[in-house]
């Protein structure tokens, strides 16, 4: 055989192994969606604290850095982290399916509409649709006023790192400080309380 009829068939065994990895990924996510949360940890030096409403948080400059998420929005739109550097981002990892979900999303809708003048932005991550037909009719019964990147597959959320505050479950809830950095996850369903106390020390930093 020669090298040029072998190229395509490692191309392809690339491309599979690749799918393979994501699809691993969502399978791992899957196990602990729409449950309870799933459990905290990991290495890296995370320094984090869990409290008793399941809410973990990290000292500012103990914080890793945040990933730079960018991607298309549920409109077809490219969609960037980085367009709301310096403020508070609330990143929500969300599904149409997910009954916690529909629990929570009042919550956040809120939440997210008493906060912007504070300087606070909220992202949602749309995980697990198939199509954004599903994602878009959720927004609009629930009046979401802040965009959501789409991401079927959960290639975003592996770029979160692993041993930081990533996202593991859905929902799962993450707080970004003003300078980029990881400051608060929740792997469970939040009320508006517990919400307004996991955003309201990250805002009150100076």
């Amino acid at each position: 055989m020669s090298a040029a009829s072998r190229t395509p068939r490692t191309t392809a065994t690339k491309r599979r192994a690749a799918k393979l990895t994501v699809g691993a990924a969502v399978a791992a996510l899957a196990l602990t969606a729409c449950g309870s949360g799933g459990t905290s940890g990991g290495g890296n030096n995370t320094n984090f604290v869990t409290g008793s409403g399941g809410i973990a948080t990290v000292k500012k400059g103990e914080r890793h850095d945040a990933p730079d998420l960018s991607a298309k929005d549920l409109e077809g739109k490219q969609l960037h982290m980085s367009d709301y550097k310096g403020k508070v981002v609330v990143l929500n990892v969300w599904g149409s399916w997910c009954p916690p979900c529909r629990a929570e999303a009042p919550n956040f809708v809120k939440v997210a509409k008493d906060t912007e003048k504070q300087g606070v932005q909220f992202l949602g991550i749309n995980t697990r649709d198939t199509s954004t037909n599903p994602a878009k009719k959720f927004e609009e019964s629930y009046g979401v006023p802040y965009p959501s990147f789409y991401d079927p597959t959960g290639r975003l959320l592996l770029k979160f790192e692993k041993g930081t505050l990533n996202p593991q479950a859905i929902p799962s809830t993450i707080v970004v400080d003003r300078e980029g950095k990881i400051a608060a996850r929740s792997l469970k369903p939040l009320s508006e309380k517990a919400l307004r106390e996991m955003v309201s020390p990250v805002v009150a930093e100076k």
